[in-house]
């Protein structure tokens, strides 16, 4: 049903209001502005703009048009801000730009937003985290202690804020700096930008394709005084500041103009595996209870922690849900179908939780299936399949665990000698349309193919490297795994047998003794969905012929994501790193890569030793911090200056820089449907 709206605001630009442009309000996906203000000088930057909308859902979002065309603002409001920006008006200046630029960055075509109307709305909702749409200024989450001193966004938004002004103030004579702004914003297999917003929205596309170009340019539009005072006598530093008109600003050239924020309010330590629900909520279970001294030799179990699509913590401050037993979340966390998300424990227990309300489905699992906990021990990954089975993998037993549609009374232990021999600490799990089931295993350099219904050859080996972790389907069933050592990696102690905590006791120190301070290991396989584990053997070395990607660049990789344009992004644990790889089949934006070609890997002081990646519908990709301090892991009784930094703190997101997927991911990825 329509209604009248009346939206009240004001620009800026450079800090003044003294501005002529005109004032668009759009609505995302339609073609046609819905109101239109010119704004003159004598008006100093006030609009107000009356438009008719269709519903309640619509999420609006204004442009404004400085006299020459060319500097154009932006402002994506927030449908969380709707009664605030009702009271209070908007704002639009060059920080608003940038915010709306790359929270919604998948879903602008020039200056058209389109696109699934929910992945828009949950970009929309994380604008405010960035910039206040009714102040103008910077967000809360941007503000707060995880993200101010920690990461260098505040400097990155506002060093961009500060291009966007000098496009329209600043003129070098001898020097095309305007077209050296347009082409150095022009994100990977893109159109040339023809403004300022449609810059940031390139940048924000493709932030690792020119950052030391725009910093130049940055440079050259304020520079560094020399004549400020020295820091000390003779001293050739100095200490005065560039003219930008945002401050702080980028002292050096980033990697990347990635934006990217911590969330981590009520406690949330050591966050194994992530899933994402249908409406964008995020879940992961807790390796360690916050604020307790962690480690392999001592601590704490975590509970499950639930956060809406805006990072907001939505579980109880510290414990988060329990019940069931669980005490220490592994890497097992799963949404399903049916508004449940399961957990596996560290102690062998597995919880189901409503979606609604984290309550647990059940008080305690059935009598028999505690038997068998009981006696198989440790659990980590969880895969759900298409159909609504839920798979398990024990990984101090070497077994399996079956929920046939999910049910937990129907529970068992997979009866299958072949397959528990095939089995080597198994890790994660995924299942595709015809359900195979696809098993990662930490020993013995392989990944299992389980495929139950068939008689003739039900389980299957493929030779990769050691240290397999994550696994994850692309939308063509091909399986690609992260394992956290390179092929000619030297072996380690095997951890069958042992707790999970143990074997991460036994096998880190390994990894980092061998590795040493200037050495990367680790591998991302693609294993085709039809291949044949006889054609990927080498008979002259019996290694493997299928590929690693990644050697020598990824470190320790472990958690692994597909996204909608079926690209990989793979989280580095000693890397302390975002890699985005290209996928099978090289198209858009990696259409110029070749498969597995590692395009750029995204660092930050907010990024600790990862275990997980996961992309929302939006195109944001969300990560667990799940280490922090080694040291302090691996000490039995560690500085207490330290103690409680062992555990990795909090997740984090960085802002539309992925093709959106459908969650929760089920079976091979999926992109979203345009609707």
């Amino acid at each position: 049903m329509s209604y009248q709206i009346t939206v009240k605001g004001s620009l800026s630009f450079n800090h003044s209001s003294d501005i002529t442009a005109s004032v668009k309000l759009w609505e995302a996906n339609n073609k046609a502005s819905i109101g239109e203000y010119i704004v003159t000088a004598e008006m100093k930057g006030e609009f107000t703009i009356k438009a008719t909308v269709e519903s309640d859902g619509v999420i609006l979002y204004i442009t404004a048009e400085l006299d020459d065309a060319k500097v154009v603002m932006l402002s994506v409001l927030s449908p969380n801000f709707r009664e605030d920006i009702a009271k209070n008006g908007v704002v639009v200046n060059e920080l608003t730009t940038v915010a709306s630029a790359f929270t919604c960055a998948q879903f602008f075509n020039g200056l058209q937003l389109s696109g699934n109307l929910h992945g828009v709305t949950i970009a929309a909702k994380n604008t405010p985290n960035l910039v206040n749409p009714v102040t103008g200024s910077w967000g809360d989450v941007l503000m707060d202690p995880f993200n101010i001193t920690q990461n260098e966004t505040l400097a990155r938004l506002n060093t961009l804020s500060a291009l966007i002004t000098a496009y329209g103030t600043v003129q070098i004579e001898g020097s095309d700096w305007q077209d050296e702004f347009l082409e150095y914003a022009t994100p990977l297999a893109g159109k040339r930008p023809e403004n300022t917003a449609e810059a940031m929205i390139g940048i924000a596309q493709s932030p690792w394709a020119h950052p030391a170009d725009l910093y130049h340019l940055f440079d050259k539009a304020y520079p560094q005084p020399k004549d400020g005072f020295p820091a000390k006598p003779n001293s050739k530093v100095p200490v005065s500041r560039r003219s930008s008109p945002f401050v702080p600003y980028l002292s050096f050239a980033p990697a990347d103009f990635a934006m990217i924020l911590a969330f981590g309010q009520g406690g949330i330590c050591a966050p194994g595996k992530l899933s994402l629900d249908e409406e964008g909520n995020l879940w992961t279970g807790l390796n360690w209870m916050p604020g307790a001294q962690n480690g392999v030799y001592q601590g704490i179990g975590g509970g499950l922690v639930k956060l809406d699509s805006t990072g907001r913590l939505l579980s109880p401050p510290v414990t988060g849900y329990t019940g069931m037993g669980v005490d220490g979340a592994g890497w097992g966390t799963a949404v399903t179908k049916d508004d449940t998300c399961w957990v596996t424990s560290f102690n062998g227990a597995i919880g189901a939780y409503r979606l609604e309300d984290g309550a647990p489905v059940v008080d305690k699992v059935p009598a028999d299936l505690g038997e068998a906990l009981n006696e198989i021990g440790g659990l980590q990954g969880i895969g759900v399949a298409p159909n609504g089975d839920i798979w398990i993998v024990a990984t101090s037993s070497n077994k399996m665990l079956h929920f046939p549609e999910g049910d937990l009374s129907r529970g068992r232990v997979v009866v299958d000698k072949d397959l528990n021999d095939a089995l080597s600490a198994p890790f994660a799990v995924s299942i595709d349309d015809a359900n195979r089931v696809w098993i990662s295993n930490t020993n013995g350099k392989s990944l299992v193919r389980y495929s139950p219904s068939e008689k003739n050859t039900p389980v299957e080996r493929f030779i990769l490297a050691g240290g397999g972790r994550g696994v994850a389907l692309d939308s063509k069933g091909n399986c690609w795994v992260a394992c956290n050592t390179s092929p000619d990696f030297p072996s380690t102690t095997p951890t069958d047998g042992v707790s999970i905590i143990e074997g991460f006791a036994l096998g880190y120190p390994h990894l980092e003794q061998t590795v040493g301070r200037n050495h990367k290991t680790g591998s991302v396989f693609m294993v085709p969905s039809d291949a044949d584990p006889k054609d990927m053997v080498d008979k002259s070395t019996h290694g493997s012929n299928l590929k690693g990607y990644g050697d020598g660049e990824l470190n320790a990789p472990w958690g692994v994501s597909v996204d909608g344009n079926d690209d990989v992004w793979v989280a580095n644990f000693m890397g302390r790193g975002v890699s985005f790889m290209t996928g099978a089949s090289p198209s858009g934006r990696t259409e110029a890569f070749n498969t597995g070609d590692v395009i750029h890997t995204i660092c930050s002081g907010s990024i600790q030793m990862l275990t997980d990646v996961v992309v929302d519908q939006a195109g944001n990709i969300w990560c667990a911090n799940n280490w922090n301090l080694p040291q302090t892991v691996m000490e039995a009784k560690p500085d207490p200056a330290f103690s409680t930094w062992g555990g990795g703190s909090g997740v984090l997101v960085i802002y539309g820089i992925a093709k959106p997927v459908q969650t929760p991911v089920i079976g091979p990825v999926s992109a979203v449907k345009d609707i």
